[in-house]
């Protein structure tokens, strides 16, 4: 299993689970030991976007956990009944008070120990306007050369900005595809 948040308890009856195989499965699942109900973990999505203007892109210096006080491209968890598009859309909104327009998927990152998948799309932000949101402590433009690069919370915001700044350079952007692995614990 991974770090993800197990559940304890059934969402049907409130019921403790128990952790089994059930039968036609292949792997252990949550199963509710009153009424039966299996319940799926499943791998959460986040979306956002790496939004340029003038050549510059987006960040946001984060106010929460995890990785307060880093910066990233704006992006978050994927609600239900929205496209990843509109999803990541509203994740810029919220985290940098930017519209943005011409959303391409660009970076697929699995992160299986966490159970989480990235999907960040280059796009355009619509006015050059942009702020703070609650979850940003600041937002600001940077080009490549100013990017704080030694202060990225993620892996998979490095990873897809790399990438960015190559294929900006060579006019060709494809979908790159990826999986980030954790970190080897260090030797005691």
């Amino acid at each position: 299993m991974s770090n993800a948040q197990a559940v304890n308890y059934c969402s049907k009856c409130g019921a403790t689970v128990t952790r089994r195989i059930p039968a036609d499965d292949n792997r252990p699942r949550a199963v509710c030991d009153s009424c039966g109900t299996i319940h799926y973990e499943n791998p959460k999505l986040i979306v956002g976007c790496i939004a340029e203007w003038d050549g510059k892109i987006l960040l946001c210096r984060r106010a929460i956990e995890p990785r307060h006080g880093l910066w990233t491209v704006p992006a978050g968890f994927m609600e239900m009944g929205e496209t990843t598009a509109q999803g990541a859309a509203r994740e810029t909104m919220e985290e940098a008070g930017a519209q943005v327009e011409n959303l391409e998927p660009y970076a697929l990152y699995n992160i299986p120990h966490i159970g989480q998948v990235y999907l960040l799309f280059r796009a355009q932000l619509t006015d050059g306007r942009f702020a703070a949101g609650t979850e940003s402590l600041d937002v600001a433009l940077y080009d490549e050369t100013q990017i704080p690069w030694s202060e990225l919370a993620f892996a998979t915001v490095r990873n897809a900005l790399t990438r960015y700044f190559h294929d900006r350079k060579t006019g060709h952007f494809a979908l790159h595809v990826g999986t980030i692995e954790p970190l080897p614990k260090p030797a005691r």
